[in-house]
């Protein structure tokens, strides 16, 4: 409490916002001004309903919650100290922090991001295991849409032209929209995010953005915030960020690469390389954990219909869960490294994951695997995209297996396996309401 206090005077702040990722990754929370915000900690009166963290992303509750109570009863929120930070976009001064959520006699609530994540931290803390990570996130600048039904364009840059071909990896093709990532660059260094190299992928005016690899709940606060970061500064620009998995049809899909290594948590040693540089049975047991059960966890690395329109053969996506040594057609990557720095890279999520639950699932399925030594099938040589396609092609495949999975849940949780199959077939039960203007197009007068 008091290094709050110290930062809200020394800040001078107005106004808080009181942040809590919802299942979909979207903030959710309350502005308060600072005297009430104290208080509100303080008497445990910082209080949301626990039917957010089922609320889906379209912003509508489940009209059959078997999760939540039925009297839609709140749970109080706990700020995280550590979270704190300046929101750099606002005139007057507003800090923002991130909190977790817990029921009134101090349990957590099981499907929320945070504790989502802090349980599988918790495993591996048991164990003496320390996880270290770094996102890799891709995202598309595009044209403000304020029609849904019309397609997205890639903005004008500083030439006065859109992007019409590929500039992967273009350095003056990023440069076409350097204020943007100047505010970015500005906003990131004012709340301490971390963000490393920026380049420009495959698609016309898609970027990749890479974070510093560190602590894995720390990086996921990072990503959350980045998120609406980058957003914020599009808006300034009068462009849009978008974070979908395969925003723009004939182009590449957006992804969330999370390069995943593992240290003893007494000496800080690597326990994925041995000294001679050779890979240690931890290391082929977490790539074995997560051949066998990512499949299984896909509603949280691919949580969207949309989402599963980017696992397709040769469009800089996976769609198999193959290992290999520095290949990227690959769902599970290993780069060139030193020992101490040995890493796998978990090319599977999409940029449109909840970074908490997506990080929470890909170290799951590699701490199911060291704790029951599976072995993982031999690396791939040459291409991927010649052998099978067996991760989920529809968000319904995805959820059987999700459900499905006995393995998963006592490392997840039963409430939030249960939370995340209410909210992702509400929005699926959504999403066929919808018709869309290739089915008014193709079958309105053929059929």
């Amino acid at each position: 409490m008091s290094a709050i206090e110290d930062f809200l005077k020394e800040h001078e702040i107005e106004e808080v916002e009181c942040l809590v990722p919802d299942m979909a990754g979207i903030a959710r929370g309350k502005i308060l001004p600072p005297d009430r915000f104290i208080k509100g900690i303080r008497s445990n009166v910082l209080r949301i309903p626990e039917q957010i963290f089922v609320q889906t992303v379209t912003g509508h509750y489940p009209s059959e919650d078997d999760v939540t109570d039925p009297a839609a009863r709140d749970v109080f929120l706990t700020p995280d100290p550590a979270t704190i930070r300046i929101v750099p976009w606002y005139e007057e001064p507003t800090a923002q922090i991130i909190c977790d959520a817990y029921y009134f006699d101090g349990t957590p609530v099981e499907f929320a991001s945070r504790n989502v994540l802090r349980r599988v931290l918790d495993l591996y803390a048991t164990q003496g295991w320390r996880p270290i990570v770094a996102p890799e996130l891709e995202f598309f600048l595009v044209d403000v849409n304020t029609d849904p039904d019309y397609p997205l364009e890639p903005p004008v840059g500083r030439s006065g032209r859109r992007e019409t071909s590929r500039q992967s990896y273009g350095v003056d093709a990023v440069n076409e929209f350097d204020p943007i990532f100047e505010d970015v660059y500005d906003f990131c260094e004012a709340q301490g995010i971390d963000i490393d190299t920026l380049t420009h992928e495959a698609g016309s005016a898609q970027m990749e953005m890479n974070f510093n690899h560190g602590d894995a709940m720390e990086l996921a606060d990072q990503t959350f915030l980045f998120k609406r970061t980058v957003r914020e500064a599009g808006l300034r620009h009068k462009v849009y960020a978008t974070f979908m998995a395969k925003p723009m049809q004939n182009e590449p899909g957006s992804s969330m690469h999370i390069h995943q290594s593992l240290l003893n948590a007494r000496t800080g040693r690597s326990l994925f390389s041995q000294s001679s540089g050779k890979n240690t049975s931890l290391f082929s047991h977490y790539i074995g954990g997560l051949q066998k059960h990512v499949p299984a966890m896909m509603p949280l690395l691919g949580p969207n219909v949309n989402s599963y329109r980017r696992l397709v053969p040769y469009s800089d996506a996976p769609i198999n869960t193959h290992w290999g040594n520095d290949n990227r057609t690959v769902g599970l990557r290993v780069p060139h490294s030193d020992p101490a720095a040995r890493r796998v890279e978990n090319r599977i999520a999409g940029a449109d994951a909840n970074p908490y639950l997506a990080i929470a699932a890909t170290l799951a399925c590699g701490y199911i695997g060291m704790t029951e030594k599976i072995k993982p099938r031999p690396p791939v040589e040459g291409s991927a995209y010649r052998l099978a396609h067996t991760l989920p092609r529809t968000l319904y495949d995805a959820l059987q297996r999700f459900t499905g999975s006995r393995a998963i849940r006592p490392v997840l949780g039963e409430s939030f396996i249960d939370a995340v199959a209410l909210v992702r077939s509400t929005e699926l039960e959504a999403y066929q309401q919808v018709i869309s203007s290739w089915e008014r197009e193709h079958l309105l007068l053929n059929v």
